[in-house]
């Protein structure tokens, strides 16, 4: 047989090539996983999940935490400490299984933060939390009330119960941090540490006894102390640093602990900042109700915290009660707080 020639190929000579994406159809119809175990979301590390089986409201006597990863199908979306899931797979908990979030419930409140004031793009620190507790030492370090504002602002954003714990009152007396509050009536609590150990936990654990409260504080104020003697935990303790005055980080991820007496508690990493880019004014005004009402003698576009703003007239004839002009007054702050400089 003479050899081929350019141009006289035949058809028994034409490869046919597969599909590199497989020969499967893709299809947009996603599993309903209607066999999912619910599960809530205690720890995140490095893209595996500890999901405890049932969820914060399950009295699992042996508390059964399953290790999962994300499904291919959730894509880009977010799972954090405290989300309500739903899982498949191995959903044994034994050494070396793993199972998959194929689902991410309805949040009931989601805490956030942005990298700073001019970036709208939240990060997300916990979800379907009820409260906000942020710990303060009175003491090494110096109490920064300008932080402790910008936390209000997030726990007011989240609809959080805000809660002060005060560390180290043994070292400072808290009437004069807490007189700056007053007006805001958040409730505060004092510890103080001893010989003995730290005292005041009682109140401390009357007030999240049955909630699911998140910890925030900066570095070196006692959080992590905190933490280990409500919960019995071990979680690492730093120390202040003494020429800059400033904590070491010691907890490097959110994790969710239960407490003895019911409820949990969601230990985070120290913040030395909190981006409040994120924060709508108009959704502020709404953890003051007797001020909400007096925004429709506001201008539009009004900010609150201006010569023309309707509350000042609000305020003045007495329609926001007794306490209305030191309510103003706070609800200013944590205005100006928002979008001022942050206090690293």
């Amino acid at each position: 047989m003479s050899p081929r020639r350019r141009g006289q190929d035949d058809e028994s000579q034409i490869r046919f090539r597969p599909n590199p994406k497989g020969n499967r159809p893709r299809t947009k119809e996603r599993p309903l996983h209607a066999d999912a175990v619910t599960a809530q979301v205690v720890t995140v590390d490095r893209g595996r999940f500890g999901c405890l089986l049932g969820g914060f409201g399950s009295e699992e006597a042996d508390d059964l935490v399953i290790t999962a990863m994300k499904a291919r199908e959730l894509g880009r979306t977010a799972v954090v400490v405290g989300d309500r899931v739903g899982l498949v797979g191995d959903v044994t908990g034994s050494a070396g299984s793993l199972a998959r979030i194929v689902r991410v419930e309805p949040r009931t409140s989601l805490l956030r933060r942005s990298a700073d004031d001019t970036d709208v793009v939240e990060r997300v620190i916990v979800a379907n939390a009820d409260q906000l507790a942020i710990v303060t030492a009175l003491a090494d370090p110096v109490p920064r009330p300008r932080m402790v504002d910008r936390c209000l602002v997030a726990a007011y954003d989240a609809s959080l119960d805000p809660l002060l714990v005060l560390t180290k009152a043994d070292l400072a007396d808290p009437a004069e941090f807490t007189a700056q509050y007053a007006a805001l009536d958040v409730p505060w609590l004092v510890s103080r540490r001893s010989g003995e150990g730290v005292q005041g936990l009682d109140a401390v654990r009357e007030r999240l006894a049955g909630r699911v409260t998140v910890l925030v504080g900066h570095s070196g104020v006692g959080k992590s102390t905190l933490v280990n003697a409500l919960t019995g935990s071990d979680r690492a303790i730093g120390r202040v640093n003494d020429v800059t005055g400033r904590g070491r980080h010691t907890s490097t991820s959110a994790v969710a602990l239960r407490l003895p007496g019911g409820g949990w508690v969601v230990d985070t990493p120290g913040v030395r900042s909190f981006g409040l880019g994120h924060v709508d004014p108009d959704r502020l005004v709404g953890a003051f109700p007797e001020l909400e009402a007096g925004t429709d003698e506001c201008p539009r576009g009004c900010t609150h915290d201006e010569p023309e703003c309707g509350l000042d007239a609000w305020v003045a004839e007495g329609r926001a009660g007794a306490s209305g002009p030191a309510r103003l007054e706070s609800f200013r702050r944590l205005l100006r707080a928002r979008v001022g400089t942050p206090d690293y």
